[in-house]
């Protein structure tokens, strides 16, 4: 498998999936902003959209979205360790998957890192953040994970509330999902992960900085 990423992106969380289950993939850095590959060619040759995630299987497909990439990753680990196969919990996984991608990672974060996007749009995408963070507080008191064990929605979710420091939102203000996230980013996996994109990230920044 191939995984095309961007440092700190939404494709953080497929790098978690592949540690937590141990499966192995060869991963494409990809500059977001020039839509080039470290060797100078296009990635729109490669996914149109621009975006990340994208992953080649080893059929030679190509997958894009991290809902679907997420549970194509899991569906892969034999032990079926980050998602229900079927049935009633693949839908309670499947529900969390889209309330992050929608609710959360498109319609309010990307308000907040678009620099085509103005102050009010920004504070409207603010606002409606703040009443999802008051709905998942409320889920996640008393709750370890989204659902009963840790899946692939608890490693999207843990990669979109990295965001909230970039953007000036403290997470103290919801205890039950600050200790959640604490939670998540303390997990091995995803430790590893984070500081591995962690340190790809400042050495762009750096690169930016002394062109």
């Amino acid at each position: 498998m191939e995984l095309y990423f961007a440092p700190m992106a939404c494709s953080l969380a497929t790098r978690i999936a592949l540690y937590e289950t141990g499966q192995t993939a060869t991963f494409v850095c990809v500059d977001r902003m020039e839509g080039k590959l470290e060797d100078g060619s296009d990635y729109h040759r490669v996914n149109p959209m621009g975006q990340v995630p994208a992953l080649r299987t080893d059929s030679g497909e190509l997958l894009t979205e991290t809902s679907a990439i997420l549970q194509y990753v899991a569906d892969l680990d034999p032990e079926g360790r980050l998602a229900a196969r079927s049935g009633p919990a693949r839908y309670r996984l499947q529900r969390w998957l889209n309330f992050i991608t929608s609710e959360l990672h498109k319609a309010l974060f990307y308000p907040q890192f678009s620099p085509a996007s103005n102050d009010g749009a920004k504070a409207f995408a603010r606002d409606l953040l703040e009443k999802r963070f008051d709905y998942l507080e409320r889920h996640l008191t008393g709750r370890e994970f989204l659902l009963d064990r840790f899946t692939v929605a608890d490693a999207y979710l843990a990669t979109v509330l990295g965001w909230t420091r970039p953007v000036g939102i403290d997470l103290g203000r919801w205890p039950a999902l600050k200790d959640y996230f604490d939670r998540m980013r303390a997990r091995p996996a995803v430790a590893t992960a984070v500081a591995e994109e962690y340190a790809l990230y400042e050495a762009h920044e750096a690169r930016k900085g002394a062109a």
